[in-house]
């Protein structure tokens, strides 16, 4: 996920919570009776078939999940008034969402990327190194991109060994950079 520097938010913003959070994009119509296929984007797509409600991009009114099943990262998905393939296919490009309440449960030391973006990150001794401006998945685990007071950037790998505390009440990241950080 790599945006360009024109849309990250600045050092001091913090990025608020979202209200609703997105599992995926309609790319497209399945058969002829209205069924959507969403590109899956969720962590969490075993969780898919057991929802009850989705929302359509920023449409407040949500609409009720009548059928899902996952074809790998593809969902096909039965929503309440989309009958045909042309209101299906009218649709492609919309982002479906969820309610937060509707997500899945995270274990203990996990967040949501939302969670993490904007946080503040100060180093072992409590220097200041910047805010958490972008998180690349790497697939073996993601990275932090922390936006530094002078502009530059620093990559931390989010693992235990480099992040060692995220204090959400207090919007702050206390870490150890890796070695090579600390000669430029």
């Amino acid at each position: 996920m790599t945006k360009s520097n024109h849309n990250r938010p600045q050092a001091s913003e913090r990025i608020e919570p979202p209200h609703r959070l997105s599992i995926g994009r309609i790319v497209g119509a399945h058969g002829l009776r209205g069924a959507i296929k969403m590109r899956v984007w969720t962590h969490f797509p075993e969780r898919i078939p057991t929802l009850t409600h989705v929302y359509l991009d920023d449409d407040p009114t949500p609409r009720r999940l009548l059928r899902a099943q996952l074809q790998g990262d593809i969902a096909l998905l039965q929503l309440e008034g989309i009958g045909t393939r042309n209101d299906a296919e009218a649709l492609r490009g919309v982002i479906v969402r969820i309610d937060r309440s509707q997500a899945a449960p995270l274990a203990e030391d996990e967040y949501y990327h939302f969670e993490i973006l904007g946080l503040h990150v100060v180093d072992e001794e409590g220097h200041s190194l910047g805010n958490v401006i972008e998180i690349l998945e790497t697939g073996a685990n993601d990275v932090y991109v922390v936006q530094r007071p002078d502009g530059s950037e620093l990559l931390l790998p989010a693992i235990r060994s480099v992040i060692l505390e995220i204090d959400l009440e207090r919007q702050r990241m206390v870490v150890r950079p890796p070695r090579y950080y600390d000669e430029e």
